[in-house]
């Protein structure tokens, strides 16, 4: 209880603190019993409880003549007449241990968040890394949920797929049958199967494993007796390690634009980087220009048998976009369905420099002897002035190596020189060289 000056006149406790000594607080100023900065809050409350009736309710925290304190939650109301105010508070003790322990469980949280994380990236490099085939299949569907880059390469069996079609129909039901019997025993012996695009032999084997949004199957698959195609090579290996440090980009799809094989370069293109994530995925998640995306690629490749400098864009994961060439061939009829696609990078192509405005201004000299001139000799002369100008841009750009030159210009090492013979800049080139050395 206050009076309007905001003066102890009497106090009540609850049955947590009646033990506290708190008669010489009256009359004093209820503001000089709280801690810190808190007198300034209670001064607000008694003047707006005083001006509208009641106040708005503020934390402040309490100190007893014993030295206890509490952190307290108070809102004041004013009585009618002169009867003063009454301030009403509760004590926060409970909330605080309550906020508390909820920081001490959000950070049990976050450890066991990043110990699941650790997990799911150890069970991620170890089924990226197996040469044997790995299979995650929806226990309700049999639909595959993950597979592996080796099940990829070797099989051609991407996520969203049935597996059961992709097996010979008599060995459909044994292979079910298996499954139920993994899925109430929780093991069971392997089976035979024939799949994959040449219907070859492999022993399924199976386990049970628990996930979201339902049970799985894990299906390890591991070439069958008599399998002349193991799951890996030894002699492709320096072939793989080629492909891989390719300065261009070189994937492997299938028909339906599933990506089997990928390498750095590719990887670089699309700002991914491991091979396993992008395996199984449609190589259209990037080619997507319209126009020129897969779609047209294919009916191209369709028509002609083979694919060159297909002009086409390719966007990267983090929002960058890289103009490309690709040439594609695909597999004979009657083989596996692959397409195989080199990517190059166009982005730093020859492209207009500083020397523009002269070639501009040259033109504009040519130009103006139309009428004055023949046709023929016009022509002639605006070509020399354009080749002039991008062999001396290639030359720059190549810091005077004519083979360099001649490559980014497509011409061969002979056409480059009589081309420098043709328009007498043959001493200009050595010029270059000998001001580099």
């Amino acid at each position: 209880m206050l009076d309007l000056a905001g003066i102890i006149q009497d106090v009540t406790l609850s049955n947590d603190i009646s033990g506290e000594l708190v008669d010489e607080w009256r009359g004093r100023a209820w503001c000089d019993t709280i801690a810190d900065m808190g007198g300034a809050k209670v001064s607000r409350m008694v003047e707006d409880a005083r001006d509208s009736g009641v106040s708005a309710f503020r934390q402040v925290n309490q100190r007893f003549p014993s030295g206890l304190e509490l952190p307290m939650e108070y809102t004041i109301v004013r009585l009618g007449g002169k009867e003063g105010l009454i301030a009403v508070g509760r004590n926060l003790r409970a909330v605080a241990e309550l906020q508390s322990r909820l920081v001490a469980a959000q950070q049990a949280m976050e450890q066991d968040y990043w110990k699941l994380r650790e997990v799911e990236t150890r069970y991620r490099t170890l089924f990226d890394a197996s040469h044997e085939a790995v299979l995650l299949l929806a226990a309700d569907t049999l639909r595959i949920v993950e597979a592996n880059p080796a099940a990829i390469r070797v099989l051609g069996l991407a996520r969203g797929r049935d597996l059961l079609p992709e097996i010979v129909p008599d060995e459909r039901e044994p292979f079910q049958s298996m499954l139920q019997r993994v899925r109430q025993n929780g093991r069971a012996p392997g089976a035979l199967i024939h799949l994959g695009p040449d219907q070859e032999a492999w022993t399924a084997r199976a386990s049970m494993m628990n996930g979201e949004p339902g049970p799985v199957f894990m299906v390890q698959l591991a070439p069958a007796a008599g399998n002349q195609q193991p799951m890996y090579h030894p002699e492709q290996a320096p072939l793989d390690e080629f492909v891989d440090r390719l300065p261009d980009a070189f994937v492997v799809i299938d028909r339906d634009g599933i990506v089997r094989r990928a390498n750095r370069a590719f990887l670089d293109l699309v700002q991914i980087g491991a091979e396993g994530a992008v395996l199984g995925e449609r190589i259209s998640r990037w080619l997507s220009r319209p126009g020129a995306d897969l779609p047209v690629l294919l009916s191209n490749l369709n028509r002609h048998g083979s694919v060159r400098l297909f002009a086409t864009a390719i966007a990267g994961e983090f929002g960058g976009s890289t103009e490309v060439e690709i040439s594609a061939v695909g597999t004979p009829s009657g083989g596996r369905p692959y397409i195989a696609l080199l990517m190059r990078d166009v982005g730093r192509r020859l492209v207009p420099n500083e020397g523009t405005a002269s070639v501009q201004a040259a033109l504009a000299a040519v130009i103006e002897q139309t009428g004055k001139t023949s046709l023929r000799v016009l022509v002639r002369d605006a070509i020399g002035l354009v080749e002039r100008h991008y062999i001396d841009a290639a030359l720059q750009l190549s810091e005077g190596n004519r083979t360099a030159a001649a490559e980014l210009l497509g011409l061969s090492r002979q056409g480059f020189y009589k081309k420098l013979a043709q328009y007498e800049m043959e001493g200009y080139a050595r010029t270059m060289i000998d001001a580099d050395r």
